[in-house]
């Protein structure tokens, strides 16, 4: 117990005991009132003693949670690669945002309900809400950094603890909660609440936008050709898609409309063009390299999207490939170095067959080739990722036989980040990248170089991304989260 909850006393919302559902639309109902209660409860606290001397009184609320207690062996149907617990015990989770969350809640709960015919507990856990979570949903309450006020912050409130805010459940094998409980779902409530403020701060845009389908791309033409299509499917009364999104919390449903620019565009800006069930298609452009590839998909994966893609720009290593040429990556060597301690380079990163073939038949689709013929303008094989933009300046001996040995087909510094960072959230993932210089053949990414061909197919790429993701969103859940993602010990929720 910190110091500070020694000298003061702790004032708390009523705690009450937990509550038993055998109905998943009740208990989320149930877990938004509890945590829309306790976030009241803070924002009023905080908002009566911010300015003034120091409270003799320190202030707490807790975060809501899901318990569930099954003691039977019964065989369930694990046709699901998810909606049920590998063996009897107690499971819990902490739950934020249970109003971002609903649909996600719903469906995971009721598939427990059904799975194990056990009822659900729901009530207050035994860990705190920061004070900056808290209020970060409320436009009327800003909290001040540390030594604005005439107290510190964190001898009255709780702040975030990043002693509590880890991976350790995607990470490792054998987690369990406090109170030796297992865990229910993939993230913690607080590590839950730091991505969807990192969110907001890397990309200008709420959590609320961002969709089940996310395109990855380290090129800004992407960006305009996204908004163009997004403006013609605002335009088609037929097309599912109701607004478009941009940087800056900037929304339009005209397809006439301005989109302003923000004065300062964010680090990873991001678009999305929106549907009311959450299928539609968001486009992050991440820029170069390795790091912001993981940054940026450590806090989407919190938001559980269905499937994310890379559709960048990449260096072909055969001689065969021409400038424009795609390649749809089935094998990564990773050389980006940014995951290595989290997921060892050891582990191999498998391709996802619904992926794959959604890709290849996204580029069939788009070119109007099949077959031998599509063979023409895109190669499968393996992608090698780097750390090391200009890696051509190195010696060459090393790394080229690496990537000779590796039978590497093309090279960037995201695609295997995205892909495996993937692969430890259980996110389904795919890339299919455009060929943009040559550099083991003279043809360095130089300006004046592009070819016709070069440019018709980076205006196709997108396309090809965006039918892409058109295809996974009418296939079942079941299909697009493959068992190729869990391991021994998995959680029941996605």
């Amino acid at each position: 117990m910190p110091a500070s909850d020694l000298r003061l006393p702790v004032e708390t919302p009523p705690m009450g005991d937990h509550e038993v559902f055998t109905d998943a639309r009740a208990a989320v109902d149930r877990l938004k009132t509890l945590y829309t209660d306790a976030c009241a409860f803070l924002v009023d606290r905080f908002s009566k003693n911010a300015t003034g001397a120091q409270p003799a009184t320190r202030f707490r609320a807790f975060y809501p949670e899901i318990r569930l207690t099954t003691t039977s062996h019964a065989q369930v149907d694990t046709r699901l690669s998810f909606g049920h617990v590998s063996a009897p015990g107690t499971y819990s989770t902490t739950i934020t945002r249970p109003d971002l969350f609903e649909h996600y809640l719903v469906q995971q709960i009721g598939l427990l309900l059904e799975n194990h015919g056990v009822p659900v507990l729901i009530g207050l856990s035994h860990t705190p809400i920061p004070v900056h979570f808290a209020v970060a949903n409320d436009p009327r309450v800003t909290v001040p950094q540390e030594g604005a006020m005439a107290f510190p912050l964190r001898d009255v409130f709780d702040v975030p603890d990043l002693a509590t805010t880890h991976d350790d459940i995607v990470n490792g094998l054998g987690f369990a909660h406090e109170d030796g409980s297992g865990p229910l779902a993939p993230f913690t409530a607080q590590r839950v609440d730091y991505s969807l403020a990192r969110l907001s701060h890397y990309t200008a845009t709420r959590p609320e936008s961002f969709q089940n389908h996310v395109l990855f791309t380290n090129y800004q033409f992407y960006v305009e050709e996204f908004e163009a299509y997004a403006r013609a499917m605002l335009a088609d009364p037929d097309s599912g898609y109701d607004s478009f999104v941009g940087p800056g919390y900037h929304e339009i449903t005209d397809p006439t409309a301005v989109l302003p620019v923000p004065e300062k565009l964010p680090q990873m800006p991001s678009y999305h063009l929106t549907r009311a069930d959450g299928g539609g298609i968001t486009l992050v452009n991440i820029g170069v390299g390795p790091s912001n590839a993981k940054t940026a998909t450590d806090h989407i994966a919190v938001l559980r999207p269905h499937a994310w893609l890379m559709v960048g720009h990449c260096a072909g290593l055969r001689n065969s490939q021409r400038l424009g040429d795609f390649v749809l990556a089935h094998a990564y060597l990773r050389e980006d170095k940014v995951l290595d301690d989290d997921l060892p380079i050891w582990i191999p990163i498998p391709p996802l067959a619904e992926i794959q073939r959604s890709l290849e038949q996204a580029v069939a689709d788009v070119t109007k080739l099949e077959g031998f013929e599509l063979k023409r303008i895109m190669r499968t094989g393996t992608v090698a990722s780097l750390d090391n933009r200009n890696w051509e300046l190195r010696d060459q001996d090393g790394p080229v036989q690496r990537l000779s040995q590796s039978r590497a087909i093309a090279l960037d510094m995201e695609s295997a980040t995205i892909a495996a960072n993937g692969f430890r959230f259980r996110v389904p993932y795919g890339t299919l990248l455009c060929v943009s210089d040559k550099p083991l053949h003279g043809e360095l990414k130089l300006p004046g170089m592009a070819s016709d061909f070069y440019k018709d197919q980076v205006g196709r790429h997108l396309k090809i991304g965006i039918q892409a993701m058109e295809i996974l969103r009418e296939m079942p859940l079941e299909r697009i989260h493959s068992r190729k993602l869990r391991s021994f010990e998995e959680t029941a929720f996605l």
